[in-house]
C-alpha cells in the first residue's frame, strides 16, 4: 500500500451487537446509512443483521481512498452512535488505500480485532 494506490476500496465490518441493544443498534444503523445516503461518498452502503447470534455485516464501497477520508469527516458522530451497541470482530478491507488510509484503519481498531488486507486482482465498477 502507497500513496499511488487509489482505487476501489470495499470494506466489510463484522460486528457483535451488544446483548439487550439489539433494536437500539438497528435504529442508529437506519440514521447512520439514511445520513450517508444523502451526504455521504460511498457508492453502496448494505448492513445485514443476524438477529439470532446478534451480529451484523456491514459493506461500504468507496470510489478510493479520498472517499474513505471524507467519510470519516462527515459521518463519526453517526458511526460513534452505532458503536455505543456494538463491537467490532473483525474487519476486512478489499483493494488497497493509501498508506493513510490503512494507518487510520489500524489505529482506529487496535489490535484486539481482526483487520485484513486483500489486494484486487482484476474488476469493475458501473457508474
Amino acid at each position: 500500500m502507497n500513496a499511488s494506490d487509489n482505487g476501489t476500496l470495499l470494506f466489510r465490518n463484522t460486528m457483535r451487537i451488544t446483548d439487550g441493544h439489539l433494536e437500539e443498534f438497528r435504529d442508529a444503523v437506519v440514521r447512520a446509512v439514511s445520513f450517508v445516503e444523502r451526504h455521504g461518498p460511498q457508492i453502496m452502503v448494505q448492513t445485514f443483521v443476524d438477529a439470532e447470534h446478534l451480529r451484523a455485516h456491514s459493506f461500504q464501497l468507496y470510489r478510493d481512498s479520498d472517499a474513505v477520508r471524507a467519510h470519516w469527516k462527515l459521518a463519526d458522530p453517526y458511526i460513534q452512535e452505532v458503536m455505543k451497541h456494538c463491537e467490532v470482530e473483525q474487519f476486512e478491507v478489499f483493494g488497497e488505500p493509501d498508506d493513510e488510509v490503512a494507518a487510520g484503519l489500524r489505529s482506529a481498531l487496535g489490535e484486539q480485532i481482526e483487520l485484513t488486507f486483500s489486494p484486487r486482482v482484476a474488476g469493475f465498477v458501473r457508474p
